[in-house]
């Protein structure tokens, strides 16, 4: 079952629960990303259904992620870290984005879930389910450069009603990761409503199942897309690729906390 201190201690905290504050945000939204690990390796099981658990089972998501320790997809970590929120007097609804592909262009703006919160009249993206690189701590929605740990964010405002997230290495330039309506999305938006675009995308991404994995670490990420690996520490960034499988292997071991083969044997 769902249990606020039980998951407030898996997150790394003591003492009594603490008050809704941009602090608290921040510190519990890093911890969420540092021990709570992106895996998309279900979608190949859920096939064009990968929207179909959007409205997450509370319980359910909570005993096979936070207790069990298998990763999650945005709408899971965020679904499981929005009732968290919640639940310590948060005020938190659910947005949506499309991405921005390598090509420039933009998947649906209903691909990607996450949490917009306000506090003291402020929103913030609130989105542990992203598999990265992105933001380790929230981030208002404000055109003002935000630093974390080496890598600038901001959000732009466009003339076409979206806004822009955008990120900036360490000496680099910046750029798109996604763009959304700041607007509260529902979940009968994905369940029940007519999308032949979504359902488009989804077919797309069931014919092309590409296994993503993602964890923060202290000071930056590290996201392993099929067997290229990026690791950002203080915003600097670095890729290899996983030829060896005892490389691979190890890598998903250190990004998904679990323990080597070798060490059970």
């Amino acid at each position: 079952m769902f249990d606020i201190d039980h998951y407030l201690a898996k997150l790394g905290h003591t003492g009594p629960r603490p008050a809704p504050t941009p602090e608290t945000l921040r510190v519990l939204h890093k911890r969420h990303m540092m021990t709570q690990p992106f895996d998309n390796f279900l979608n190949g099981v859920r096939g064009t259904a990968i929207w179909d658990g959007v409205d997450i089972d509370v319980d359910t998501v909570y005993k096979e992620v936070v207790i069990g320790g298998r990763g999650g997809v945005c709408y899971e970590l965020n679904g499981l870290f929005r009732a968290l929120l919640t639940g310590l007097g948060f005020e938190v609804v659910v947005f949506s984005a499309g991405v921005r592909g390598p090509d420039g262009s933009y998947g649906p703006e209903m691909e990607h879930l996450f949490n917009g919160v306000r506090i003291d009249g402020e929103w913030y993206l609130a989105d542990v389910g992203y598999s990265g690189p992105s933001l380790l701590e929230p981030v208002r929605v404000s055109a003002e450069p935000q630093e974390q740990y080496g890598t600038g964010f901001r959000v732009l405002e466009g003339d076409d009603g979206f806004h822009y997230l955008e990120r900036r290495p360490r000496g680099g330039e910046w750029g798109v990761i996604h763009r959304f309506l700041l607007q509260p999305r529902k979940f009968s938006e994905w369940l029940d409503a007519d999308n032949p675009t979504l359902d488009a995308y989804a077919e797309m991404l069931a014919a092309h199942v590409t296994y993503i994995r993602g964890r923060a670490l202290e000071n930056g990420q590290m996201t392993l897309t099929g067997r290229r690996l990026l690791i950002v520490e203080d915003g600097v960034e670095r890729v290899r690729v996983l030829v060896k499988k005892d490389d691979y292997e190890a890598v998903l071991d250190d990004i998904l906390l679990r323990t080597p083969a070798s060490a059970v044997a």
